[in-house]
């Protein structure tokens, strides 16, 4: 028989922590971060540039993205073919993306050849050339995307909530941008991107795998350690997000479907915000652990009015959001949004039950061993550390950040967050 009262027990050993994690900042503000791991042959890149969609233009939105994912169509040193050719006959990989706050990349490829991977990742960083007949095949490539976006009900009705909850905020808007925001960027607005807004302040790498972090720093250093870039501009700090006023209600009708996509949340805490840890534990209970959660059970097991039925909770660094996501038959979209509703008002009367929590903080403690199997896991974790300034020793505090929530806790967050009377309520599909 299962003991209660017993708390789950996390070995701190295999976790990432001050003992193994080496960091130091580099004279130009690169911030590496290393972890050796010579159990695997292989070593993983990852890092991002304090560069993303907060710099881009009304009127040419998707700048950064666009301008990211041109930097490996063709450098100084070598051409698109030969940038590829030489991963290939690696084994290797690299790739850029943009999110509103950075231009993130990551990397992966045996540990030998780590001076590779850190040639081409200088190369695309410092002296990318944009050629013209890349960059116009890349656009279309994008453009193509936007229009399968544009009849995707999930990702439409995922939009609309964020443009109406983040609304005049960098949040509300889609870091890739639209078709003719994308169709405005000139050649000369990438080059110009690039050279306003990357260089190696606030730059962070990290590197995991079978290399000391004595290596990692000496590839680094000569990949990078000269790199300079004066006029880099400073990332603006986002203005604060008010919470819905009032409840917020909008259908997108996309012709020839025959499912609508429902989205219905409100506001949650940023990633450091003290709220953060009740309101995941919260949001498991509510629609993530076992069937999807309370939410899961309600919406899709009883009444059957949705094929998936779950909840996320999204915590950036000036803001977050709570959601519920289903996806329904559209005769039962009106059913959905009150029976969720119902779900979320009772969540927010009463303090979860104790099994609840008690299994989800087993949940928690006992999948965060498992998330960091891989070197790209500790990576990630690694990365995260960074960004959100969490400090070195937090994954090794995790379990006990855990176990401190309470019923109650998580109550009180709830309300402070969700109020079932002022929700942002979207959904795409058919004409309803």
């Amino acid at each position: 028989m299962n003991d209660f009262n017993a708390k789950p027990s996390l070995n701190t050993k295999s976790l990432p922590g001050p003992d193994d994690i080496t960091r130091l900042v580099l004279p130009n503000g690169i911030t590496l971060l290393t972890r050796a791991n010579f159990n695997s042959p292989s070593v993983v890149v990852s890092g991002y540039l304090t560069c993303g969609s907060v710099f881009d233009p009304p009127e040419k939105l998707g700048l950064a993205h666009f301008t990211a994912l041109s930097l490996m169509r063709g450098t100084v040193q070598r051409k698109f073919q030969e940038i590829y050719d030489a991963l290939e006959s690696a084994g290797a990989s690299l790739g850029f993306g943009a999110s509103v706050h950075n231009t993130s990349f990551g990397g992966r490829a045996l540990s030998e050849d780590l001076p590779l991977i850190m040639k081409l990742l200088s190369e695309s960083l410092q002296t990318p050339v944009f050629p013209s007949d890349q960059v116009e095949r890349l656009r279309a490539q994008v453009l193509t995307s936007l229009a399968i976006r544009a009849q995707d009900t999930d990702e439409v009705s995922s939009m609309a909530f964020d443009a109406a909850l983040f609304h005049d905020h960098p949040y509300g808007l889609p870091e890739d941008g639209f078709p003719e925001t994308v169709q405005a960027i000139k050649l000369e607005d990438l080059a110009d991107f690039h050279r306003q807004h990357f260089g190696p302040r606030g730059m962070v790498i990290v590197v995991v795998g079978a290399v000391s972090p004595e290596q990692v720093r000496d590839e680094v250093d000569r990949a990078l350690g000269d790199w300079r870039n004066p006029v880099q501009i400073e990332s603006p700090t986002l203005p604060a997000v008010p919470p819905p006023t009032q409840t917020f209600r909008k259908h997108v009708a996309i012709a020839g479907k025959s499912q609508a996509d429902l989205v219905m949340g409100t506001l949650g805490p940023y990633r450091r915000s003290p709220d953060f840890m009740p309101a995941s534990l919260g949001n498991n209970i509510l629609g993530q652990f076992g069937m999807m959660g309370r939410i899961g059970d309600v919406v899709r097991e009883r009444a059957g009015l949705a094929y998936h039925a779950s909840t996320s909770l999204n915590a950036w660094i000036a803001a977050g959001s709570w959601e519920v996501s289903a996806g329904v038959n559209p005769a039962n979209l009106q059913r959905a949004i009150d029976l969720i509703r119902r779900e979320l008002e009772r969540f927010v009367r009463r303090p979860v039950f104790k099994r609840e929590l008690k299994d989800s903080q087993s949940n928690f403690i006992g999948r965060l061993p498992l998330s960091m199997e891989s070197n790209n896991g500790v990576a990630n974790a690694l990365l995260n550390l960074e960004r959100f300034q969490l400090g070195l020793d937090y994954y090794q505090n995790y379990a006990s950040q855990v176990m401190a929530v309470t019923p109650e806790r998580i109550l009180d967050v709830s309300q402070n967050y969700i109020d079932p009377e002022r929700l942002v309520i979207t959904s795409a599909g058919p004409e309803i």
